[in-house]
């Protein structure tokens, strides 16, 4: 059984689980009230609270939330299929403040065609945020969905549109 370190951040009006495998940052999640969302990810991890392990990780997304940085400069941990970790590792090249569609990233992994499976696996990303899900948009511009919710889409792309600017 996998084990994962988790704590709570709280930015702004948002507070967020964070949990960290062996290898990194595993899962950022919406707006946490509870662990249902990790264990919707993840219906198999153990968690442990310990802020010794979490402290570094927790730190830097209060940095990145707040515009203070522009990058997660921690390792991330990508649990999924060969199809989403190309997909997620697609996302992290996405610049800060910038957007794509979902047909772009289809043809970013060379398979474009396969745009509906692409939008799948961006609405299955854990690590939502540090792997800026929030930075794809639909082909007609419109912001579509975001499994944290509109608002905070519409936030983290606000405050990294100004935080560009500066």
């Amino acid at each position: 059984m996998k084990t994962f370190y988790i704590d709570h951040v709280t930015v702004g009006t948002y507070t967020y689980l964070l949990a960290v495998g062996e290898h990194g940052l595993a899962f950022v999640s919406s707006n946490a009230t509870s662990e249902d969302e990790l264990h919707h990810y993840f219906p198999h991890v153990k968690e442990l609270k310990d802020t010794t392990k979490t402290h570094d990780y927790a730190l830097a997304l209060k940095k990145l939330l707040t515009g203070e940085t522009k990058t997660f400069p921690l390792p991330v941990e990508l649990n999924g299929t060969p199809f989403q970790k190309a997909v997620w590792q697609a996302l992290q090249t996405i610049p800060y403040g910038e957007t794509t569609t979902y047909s772009a990233l289809a043809e970013k992994i060379h398979r474009p065609t396969a745009i509906r499976a692409v939008a799948n696996a961006v609405g299955r990303n854990p690590n939502q945020i540090v792997v800026p899900c929030h930075r794809v948009l639909r082909k007609d511009g419109s912001i579509g969905g975001y499994h944290g919710g509109l608002p905070l889409k519409r936030e983290l792309l606000a405050l990294e549109a100004r935080v560009k600017q500066n």
